[in-house]
């Protein structure tokens, strides 16, 4: 194996799972089976199918077709077929997902690793990684989860995996694509991308529009829904293929911008059991108003077929304001949303006011300005050195990165009444009297990772350090032009050895063992008394290839000796984003991947079926206090919140040369949004739920197609979630056409 193809060796842990949910005939589909040697790209970490199937921990890729299938805009819809992701959903639309892999805390998800084209991706990765900017999933190439052992290259959360999203890559020869569908709800997805490549130059331009109109009903009849437009730019300049030394320097834009009328506020019990899309006339006023950039120069020099070299400087910048309903003042009894829609009995004059069904001249209702701006920069570069010595194949890759980060949270809030179901701004606040504060990090990783392949068996020990400072600079709300008067500083370091050892024995072509163990971790906060997340993880699985059936089985350990909460708006705390030590808990899992083409041996038709199921346990070891009340008061033997134990995927396809019909089903588990143990309580229980979607394919010519799909087949209502304040629901049957065009 290369040096070139180790540098992509975190792609291939994505690579695994959709790649292989085919068993494709030779004519029809693309084959693994023949592959022996997979060129690496800088901004991938496996790059093939082949890598992930070889990988020494577990991996799932999700091919370009694969992603255009279903034609989703909802990573959750696409994650959700992927062993080992555990989702929550919250808007309907996966604007702000909440992915975990094998048992870390899902909330934003902020406890894995997320990258976009090898680069962090989350708004301020090691100060505030809660993810209130996502990748457009529409607009990627490839899509690659990493688990297990084998993810150490990619931090700094080491626990549970990393997922690096692959945006359309500089065509080898001219392309003009374009893509499109329009359906229930006003929703729309229109793309489009025109690139080309010559001897010394290569550019891609491509656009993608996602809008909608909502699925949900405001009592004001006000729009419920979103409009995301995303612009990327790629141009590179190389020297001859045929140079001594190939170099090529590209240089990627990256502009999207969302205006989303979306809320923090959920209903009741009683008002989803009877109407599930409503809207309360408390938030008519909310939206989420965001602007993202990035930049990113990377230099690969090739010196040989056995040595690399890419360097990769990146400024991601992101801006956001989310102006929501925050809390309701009746008699001078104030009270968060949260607690509000918990206790609506508890509160009814408030909560009259937020349905509308109450008017005051007042400003009782607190709309906040959750105004915040980040950036990340920094620059990385990997090495990779592939050798022989007799039998054994050696691979060594070096990496190194410098990072920076920071938050500003610049906050204030604004003073509405309610008349007639109508809200009226009564107060307008002075910004940064609410929030008045900033963090930073500063953070230096490096790690070596050695593959060693002798006949069947593979073995890949590797290395990371991480050392962080993390900085909070506090003004204070009374100090808004930030002279200092009244600054309040702390700051804290974690300076950390992550090792890790991955195994992989061929037994033969049909059958492979794989394993691992690594240490996991995750930074923790500013304050000095926080300590980082620490675990030791073990992995053990097999893949498989015979009669017809190919699959993965692999089963996982997290002991963690500290886990850590945050405090976040998003799962109804404070929104300080304040971390707790949760101290030891027990995650142990198994996950399965089972594909079968029911007419591998046709040559017209090809009917292939995927099944992915993944159990997940949780379980503290010891009592302890999360101090905001959003994972309650835990004792030992409860388990942890928002972790679904059961879910399950089923995918079928029909395929033919002019055609394709496609059908999938999925499963999510109940579960619980406070820690415990038993049976769930009916005010903190998010019930199971199961969803079919399916989509079509028919080629007019060998250029344009048109499309179809539905999504919830059964138009199932279902409860996604009970945070950030209330209950929300699924998204409802919806029906969609379209056409794909390429040149």
């Amino acid at each position: 194996m290369s040096k070139l193809k180790f540098s992509l060796l975190l792609i291939m842990l994505s690579l695994i799972g959709f790649g292989q949910t085919q068993n494709q005939k030779k004519s029809k589909k693309d084959s693994i089976n023949n592959l022996s040697e997979v060129t690496i790209v800088a901004n991938k970490l496996l790059g093939s199918k082949f890598e992930a199937k070889n990988r020494t921990g577990s991996a799932f890729f999700i091919s370009k077709k694969d992603i255009q299938k279903f034609n989703y805009f909802d990573v959750n819809n696409l994650l959700g077929q992927v062993p080992g992701v555990n989702i929550y959903q919250e808007d309907g639309f996966g604007l702000r997902p909440n992915i975990s892999l094998r048992g870390t805390s899902p909330e934003r998800s902020s406890k894995i690793t997320l990258m976009e084209d090898g680069v962090l991706i989350a708004p301020a990765p090691y100060s505030a990684p809660a993810a209130y900017y996502f990748p457009t999933i529409s607009r990627m190439q490839n899509v690659e989860v990493l688990k297990g052992s084998s993810q150490i290259q990619y931090g700094p959360f080491t626990t549970g995996g990393a997922i690096n999203f692959v945006s359309t890559e500089i065509p080898n020869d001219f392309e003009l694509n374009l893509r499109a569908n329009y359906g229930s709800y006003d929703t729309g997805n229109f793309y489009a991308n025109i690139g080309d490549s010559k001897k010394n130059f290569g550019y891609l331009l491509e656009y993608n529009n996602i809008q909608s109109d909502g699925f949900k009903n405001l009592d004001n009849n006000g729009n419920t829904g979103f409009n995301i437009n995303d612009f990327v730019g790629k141009f590179r300049v190389n020297t001859n293929p045929d140079a001594k030394v190939y170099q090529s320097l590209e240089f990627k834009f990256q502009y999207s911008d969302e205006l989303s009328n979306e809320t923090y506020l959920g209903l009741t019990q009683n008002d989803f059991n009877e109407t599930p899309f409503r809207r309360y006339a408390g938030s008519q006023v909310d939206n989420m108003d965001t602007e993202h950039t990035q930049f990113m120069l990377t230099h690969t020099a090739k010196f040989s077929d056995f040595l690399r070299l890419t360097t990769t400087a990146y400024r991601n910048n992101f801006k956001r304001n989310w102006y929501k309903l925050d809390k309701v003042n009746f008699n001078n009894v104030q009270v968060g949303i949260s607690d509000l829609l918990e206790n609506p009995n508890q509160f009814p004059n408030h909560f009259n006011l937020v349905n509308g069904n109450d008017s005051t001249n007042d400003g009782a209702l607190a709309v906040k300005n959750n105004n915040r701006e980040y950036y990340s920069q920094g620059i990385q570069t990997k090495f990779d050195y592939h050798f022989y010595t007799g039998d054994f194949s050696h691979d060594l890759e070096v990496g190194l990165r410098y990072h920076q980060d920071e938050i500003d949270r610049f906050q204030w809030v604004d003073d509405y009444n309610m008349l007639s179901g109508n809200m009226n701004l009564v107060n307008q606040g002075i910004p940064g009297t609410e929030s008045n504060r900033v963090q930073d990090a500063e953070a230096l990783a490096t790690y070596i990772l050695y593959k060693l392949k002798f006949n069947k068996l593979t073995l890949t020990p590797g290395l990371r350090y991480e050392s962080i400072k993390l900085t909070r600079s506090n003004y204070g709300t009374n100090d808004v032009n930030r002279t200092g008067s009244d600054l309040s500083y702390r700051e804290n370091t974690y300076n950390e050895l992550i090792p890790g050892l991955g195994a992989n024995y061929k037994i033969n072509r049909e059958i492979a063992i794989f394993g691992g163990i690594h240490k996991g971790f995750a930074p923790g906060g500013t304050r000095p008394e926080e300590e980082a997340e620490q675990s030791i993880n073990y992995e053990l699985g097999t893949r498989f290839n015979f009669n017809g059936f190919s699959g993965e089985i692999v089963g996982f350990f997290n002991d963690y000796s500290n886990l850590l909460g945050s405090d976040l708006n998003a799962t109804g705390g404070t929104g300080s984003l304040e971390q707790f030590n949760a101290g030891e808990v027990n995650v142990a899992g198994f996950e399965l991947l089972l594909n079968y083409n029911l007419l591998q041996n046709n040559s017209k038709f090809d009917l292939p079926l995927n099944f992915a199921y993944t159990y997940t346990d949780t379980e503290f070891q010891n009592n302890f206090e999360s101090g905001v009340g959003i994972w309650g008061e835990v004792s030992a033997g409860d388990e942890m919140p928002y972790i679904s134990k059961h879910q399950f995927n089923f995918g079928a396809s029909f395929i033919t040369d002019k055609f394709q019909i496609n059908a999938n089903a999925r499963y999510r588990g109940e579960f619980r949004t406070q820690a415990g143990t038993g049976s769930i309580p009916q005010n903190q229980k998010v019930g199971s739920n199961f969803v079919i979607d399916l989509s079509g394919e028919y080629q007019l010519t060998n250029n344009f197609s048109l499309t179809a799909n539905m999504i919830n087949l059964l138009d199932n209502s279902y409860e996604v979630a009970r945070v950030p304040a209330g209950l929300r629901p699924g998204h409802p049957f919806g029906i969609y056409g379209g056409f794909k065009f390429s040149l």
